[in-house]
């Protein structure tokens, strides 16, 4: 399952392949080379698969940050746009900031550059270069058997730490947070011998009752925390320090809170480390805060969660990136196998305790999305939704994160349904290095129109391999057909009911198939929810589906609005939030299984849509940045707009950037991303060519 090196076909170069998550990379040359495997063990970080290659240069497709280190990991240069460095000879580790983490190793002189549209590392003469790159893709290392009793689950929480990769400040990076170990239901505690979890000198003392462990496992995760049973709920250093997680506003939101301020700080605090950036949150929270971040780098993170913890949250509130996900977990015993997996996100988790106060009623805008007299539902039949007043709902609710899943046995409105088979599909994902296999399956004439524009949309990227397979009107045999295949995405356009796929020649139930071959779907017709958790119970990882009836208008603009979002790279969860803003019938649709999966990379680094307003004869843009699993909390952007020359944490609006109209169109060059534009939802690639 690792890395691949590939020579490029149609152009010198080499193609790094992340054949699972399915990321690829392209480094070019003046000259084809021809890769040989070599030995990861000279770089100094962590790093999956490595090759030899001989150049005299190598130029990426793409504006990255370049960071040139010495022999002893000292920072000899770094480079950002429209910047330049010339470095002597000596053997050196150059550090691309580029989707599949890179590193070069070389010992040579060579000068780097960095254009409006590439990146340029050039020798004096054709040296010898080793390229080696490291996956995000990460399987839990060892499983950990559970009872039901809060008392074992505390304990078998305690080794999700064992996953870190350092315990310094350097693991609020994505790629130093390795996967926590799996858990599964027994007769009795089974704690591998080969977990070792670091000794942090953290304590977290809770009560002894699930909803409380639950609650603490990201927490406990990120500190490396050992876990005791208490009455109050508190964290401890080995140094005396004690900090009551039982604040004002609960329990829930006052580990949240405690969570989000030491992952921030330990942010600002790394800028001291490996990588020392122009960091834009460093900038604005270091003149309100007591704290001497050189020295912090190198105190026992003990002594750092100390000091963070005596800077009032408030201070920092406004500065923390804005959360990925909120889980909200049924707080049963039956839902701690899934916790590794939350945990790896580094989401919040929340317990509802109360019955849902939906009860049974229909998500929002049911009743005035049937009000079109001249459309048409994509129901099956017309009493399709005879029940649809009997389901049991769920709508859980935070303000604080982009995106929210739930965890339990109803239906949730406006949140992901998350499945212990979802994650494990993920895990077990067969590897790929060839195209990305779309199938779109139309299986209504009068349906034509969304068709045509998933022709349109899928497969338009330059930079990526696609496979678009189209179908129309197929049987209950060939549909199975298509959904037994392997591909990365299934688009289905048509009728469903509660009991099955409408075909030509009757119903297909997804749950009679014993094994589906799609990674992904959208099912883009009416009550479409059973029919996805039975494609992700028999082995895809996740999709989109409705939850009653939908009209057909309505169900042409989300299907566009996601298939364009999910050809740019956005994750399922992070699509389907957005298009459900442009909707009245947003609130029909959602994710079951892992949302967090990506059909396709983003042509830059994190998914990001933009709003655009006009003062005067200058614009001001907010940018807001999507985070994925390749790129999770605590990645860094650089928006290559105007004279903008820093950092930013990825995740949610990471500023606002004042911007004459040339400056606007040479940022909006880079990729295509959407907009919102005095109203009007658009593409990048539209709003140029617009009269602005």
């Amino acid at each position: 399952m690792g890395l691949t090196f590939t020579p490029l076909d149609e152009c010198p170069g080499v193609e790094v392949i992340d054949p699972v998550e399915r990321q690829r990379y392209r480094l070019l040359t003046p000259d084809p080379v021809q890769p040989t495997p070599a030995s990861t063990d000279t770089f100094r970080f962590p790093v999956g698969s490595a090759v030899d290659i001989r150049t005299s240069a190598i130029v990426l497709p793409t504006v990255v940050p370049v960071y040139v280190r010495d022999a002893d990991g000292g920072l000899v240069a770094e480079v950002k746009q429209f910047e330049s460095a010339e470095v002597p000879a000596d053997t050196y580790s150059i550090d691309l900031c580029t989707r599949i983490k890179t590193y070069l190793r070389v010992h040579a002189d060579f000068e780097v550059s960095v254009s409006m549209e590439e990146t340029r590392i050039e020798f004096a003469e054709e040296v010898d270069v080793r390229v080696g790159a490291r996956s995000r893709h990460e399987r839990p290392a060892a499983t950990v058997t559970t009872t039901e009793d809060p008392l074992d689950v505390m304990a078998a929480v305690e080794t999700f730490g064992s996953a870190l990769k350092t315990t310094d400040p350097e693991r609020s990076y994505p790629t130093l947070r390795g996967h926590p170990p799996a858990l599964e239901l027994g007769d009795s505690l089974d704690i591998p011998d080969t977990i070792e979890r670091p000794d942090t000198g953290i304590t977290l003392e809770l009560p002894p009752d699930l909803p409380s462990v639950f609650v603490a496992a990201p927490l406990s995760y990120y500190l490396g925390a050992s876990i005791r049973p208490g009455p109050s709920p508190r964290l401890l250093t080995d140094d005396g320090f004690e900090y009551s997680l039982a604040g004002p506003d609960g329990y829930e939101r006052t580990v949240e809170r405690t969570l989000k301020q030491l992952f921030f700080l330990d942010c600002v605090t790394r800028t001291e480390g490996f990588y020392e950036i122009d960091l834009h949150e460093r900038r604005a929270v270091e003149p309100y805060v007591d704290l001497d971040f050189a020295d912090l780098y190198d105190r026992p993170l003990s002594e750092q969660v100390a000091a963070y913890l005596g800077v009032s949250y408030d201070v920092v509130a406004d500065h923390v990136p804005e959360w990925r996900l909120t889980t909200h977990i049924e707080p049963l015993a039956e839902h701690a196998t899934q916790l590794p997996f939350v945990v790896d996100d580094l989401a919040i988790v929340r317990t509802p305790q109360a019955a849902p106060t939906t009860g049974t009623s229909a998500p929002a805008g049911y009743d005035q999305q049937l009000t079109r007299a001249n459309d048409f539902t994509r129901s099956a039949s017309a009493d399709a939704d005879a029940d649809s007043g009997t389901t049991d709902y769920v709508e859980p609710q935070s303000d604080q994160t982009l995106e929210q899943a739930w965890i339990g046995d109803r239906i949730p409105i406006g949140a992901s349904k998350l499945t212990q088979a979802a994650f494990e599909n993920r895990l077990d994902r067969e590897t790929t290095e060839g195209d990305i296999a779309i199938t779109v399956v139309q299986n209504d004439a009068r349906m034509a129109e969304e068709r045509e524009i998933a022709d349109a949309v899928y497969g338009n990227r330059s930079d990526l391999p696609f496979d678009i397979t189209v179908r129309e009107n197929l049987t209950t045999d060939e549909l199975e057909a298509e959904l037994r295949k392997s591909s990365d995405f299934f688009h289905y356009i048509g009728h469903t009911d509660h009991d099955g796929f409408t075909c030509e020649d009757g119903t297909l139930d997804a749950r009679d198939i014993d094994a589906v071959g799609v990674d992904t779907f959208l099912l883009n017709a009416c009550n479409s929810y059973n029919q996805g958790l039975a494609l992700v119970e028999r082995g895809a990882i996740g999709g989109i589906v409705t939850l009653n009836e939908v009209l057909n208008d309505g169900a042409v603009a989300i299907g566009e609005s996601v298939a364009r979002l999910l050809n740019s790279g956005f994750p399922l969860r992070a699509a389907l939030t957005i298009a459900r803003e442009e909707s009245i019938l947003g609130g029909q649709y959602i994710v079951v299984g892992d949302g967090g999966i990506t059909v396709t990379q983003p042509s830059g680094g994190s998914p990001n849509r933009l709003k655009i307003e006009r003062i005067g004869d200058e614009f001001e843009v907010d940018i807001t940045t999507y985070p994925t699993d390749e790129r999770g909390l605590g990645t860094i952007h650089m928006p290559f707009i105007g004279t903008n020359n820093r950092y930013y944490l990825a995740s949610g609006t990471i500023g606002t950037f004042r911007v004459t109209e040339d400056e606007l169109r040479d940022y909006l060059n880079l990729e295509n991303v959407p907009i919102k534009f005095e109203g009007e939802s658009i593409w990048s690639d539209s709003f140029l060519n617009k009269d602005i």
